[in-house]
């Protein structure tokens, strides 16, 4: 039987300045649950959601995650990072090995705009194999809005989506759902975690490849624990879900062509009678009145992050 047993953790955590929070967090899990392979965090969890604290590719922050891997011996999902490849940052999530190896990086795909400014978009797909166990995917908060990147991820052979999350926002009860949703149109374990305290609202939840709930958090600091059956992901998708729809093949063989997937130019043109897409401004006098008065509008502050 292909097992992988994680533990996803939500951090009570304060606005920034959590990673001494996190490494106990993780080391209190190696301890206490010594049968697990693998933590997973909310995004942006360690540092928050400032891009004055971005970082390079193997700087600090990632040196002291692999020197815990090696520490722990668990593979690390440590939520998000805001980091710098020249000119561009991007908000990435690198996946660390229990040998403290960087084994891929994935890059969200759907930068919060037009919140997250200053955030590149990623344009890959990867995911990884931990031996013996199965194929794992990685997406970030907004990304899963999309239904089409998590279905190329699973396409490509995850069994299971970790997805860091920052959400503080109304539409927690609506993030629910659709991850209830993508893990049954993509018939694959689904782990949505949030954060908690100063960065967000919770409620992380853990579906199951028919859509099924297997535990949904509250809204305060939680260690999730749990193991996720794949051969079980690899019969529904043989099978279908309690014998129903195999949806994942119906995908594969349907003639059904997406035109406007292939091409973003194409997917641009055919829809820009939407407008841009701009920050809301209020509407009315008040509006009026504010940029009138001050003779500008003022710059929002990043303070949302999906």
């Amino acid at each position: 039987m292909s097992v992988l047993s994680i533990a996803a953790i939500q951090v009570d955590a304060a606005a920034e300045g959590n990673f001494d929070l996190i490494e106990q967090e993780i080391r209190s899990v190696a301890k206490r649950f010594p049968w697990v392979i693998m933590v997973a965090l909310g995004e942006l969890v360690i540092h928050g959601a400032s891009l004055a604290r971005a970082e390079p590719a193997g700087g600090d922050t990632e040196r002291r995650l692999q020197a815990l891997a090696r520490e722990t011996g668990l593979w690390i999902i440590p939520g998000s990072l805001y980091e710098r490849r020249g000119d561009v940052v991007f908000n990435t999530t690198p996946v660390i090995n229990p040998q403290g190896e960087i084994v891929g990086r994935y890059d969200k795909l759907f930068p919060f705009l037009p919140y997250e400014q200053g955030v590149a978009s990623g344009v890959d797909y990867p995911v990884f194999d931990i031996p013996g166990v199965g194929t794992v995917g990685v997406a970030i908060c907004f990304d899963m809005w999309f239904p089409e990147a998590i279905r190329t991820l699973c396409a490509k052979g995850a069994e299971v989506i970790i997805l860091p999350t920052m959400t503080n926002t109304i539409d927690r009860d609506v993030e629910l759902a659709i991850a209830r949703a993508n893990a049954a149109i993509s018939q694959c374990y689904f782990v949505d975690i949030n954060v908690a305290g100063a960065q967000g609202n919770g409620r992380s939840v853990v579906y199951g490849p028919g859509g099924e709930l297997l535990h949904e958090a509250g809204a305060g600091r939680e260690v999730m624990a749990f193991e996720l059956d794949l051969e079980h992901v690899r019969r529904c998708r043989d099978r279908g879900w309690n014998g129903l729809g195999q949806i994942m093949k119906s995908f594969r063989d349907a003639p059904a062509g997406y035109p406007l997937h292939a091409d973003p130019a194409s997917r641009q043109a055919s829809m820009k009678e939407l407008g841009p897409l701009s920050m809301p401004q209020r509407q009315g006098g008040a509006a009026k009145a504010v940029n009138e008065g001050e003779g500008r509008t003022s710059k929002p502050r990043l303070s949302i992050i999906e």
